[in-house]
């Protein structure tokens, strides 16, 4: 089993970046794909993107494409969410997570284990 410890969160005024890390622990993290997902309050819990294994593949939200760049380091077991120009709608709770399969998904319900999330605020 594979374990996620998210980092990285916290405040920034709108424009500002930050960057989001997920450390893993587990043998079989180098043939997962992974993928960060958002939920604010009151919302339901969001796709933000998602990497194959290789790092060969990215996908992005709408919301967040041409902003975020999702990237992950298999050697060190990381995954990075670097996040710029953001804007006060990207508050949320941001969640690091795998899935037992080599390809990219959208889909929250395909990911197999989760980090305990961390918290992202921007502000106006």
């Amino acid at each position: 089993q594979v374990q996620l410890v998210e980092s990285g969160g916290g405040w920034v005024q709108a424009g500002g970046s930050l960057r989001l890390s997920c450390a893993a622990s587990g043998r079989t993290f180098s043939s997962n794909a992974m993928g960060w997902f958002r939920q604010a309050p009151g919302k339901e819990r969001e796709f933000v993107a998602t990497i194959s294994y290789t790092g060969s593949t990215t996908r992005y939200a709408d919301s967040v494409k041409g902003r975020f760049t999702i990237s992950r380091d298999n050697a060190k077991k990381l995954v990075y969410l670097q996040m710029s120009s953001l804007k006060p709608e990207d508050t949320a709770v941001y969640y690091c997570a795998g899935r037992t399969y080599s390809v990219t998904s959208p889909r929250a319900d395909d990911y197999d284990y989760w980090g305990q999330g961390t918290q992202v605020t921007v502000s106006s």
